[in-house]
């Protein structure tokens, strides 16, 4: 995987989260004040290949900072074919808007998305955001966390 910037936040700063996937992206919008994330929804991809037109309204809309990628790494850490295919979506996202985009291992995101899906009383208004969102939110919060 290729190196990354090391991020230097401020505050009133924004960031989309990704949950890299090869049939659907899950987005969210977090920020530095807070340092929390709220899910945006779903992108649809074709073999990893997103719908660009949906992201460039996303970055339109929520004008972020930057951007936080969730990197698939096997369980001993090491670089699996998605995590070069989700590197390669970092690398494109940096090319197309001119921001930075950093790696957040999200070993376990999605299992972590579907506990808190079903034992949140607001299960109602999590389903119109499918788990790939709500993982997208966990590796941002994760993220953000690390660079307090």
């Amino acid at each position: 995987m290729s190196n990354r910037p090391t991020p230097d936040l401020k505050p009133n700063q924004t960031y989309l989260g990704f949950d890299f996937g090869t049939k659907r992206i899950g987005v969210c919008i977090g920020q530095t004040i807070t340092f929390s994330a709220k899910p945006l929804g779903n992108v649809k991809a074709v073999e990893g290949i997103p719908h660009w037109q949906t992201i460039d309204d996303f970055v339109k809309e929520w004008q972020p900072d930057g951007f936080v990628i969730g990197m698939p790494l096997n369980m001993d850490g090491s670089a699996s074919e998605m995590s070069q295919r989700a590197n390669k979506f970092a690398n494109r996202l940096h090319g197309r808007f001119g921001k930075p985009s950093f790696n957040q291992d999200e070993r376990l995101s999605t299992r972590d998305a579907r506990d808190r899906l079903e034992n949140d009383p607001r299960y109602e208004q999590w389903k119109k955001h499918p788990v790939d969102s709500l993982a997208a939110v966990i590796i941002l919060e994760d993220w953000l966390n690390n660079h307090r």
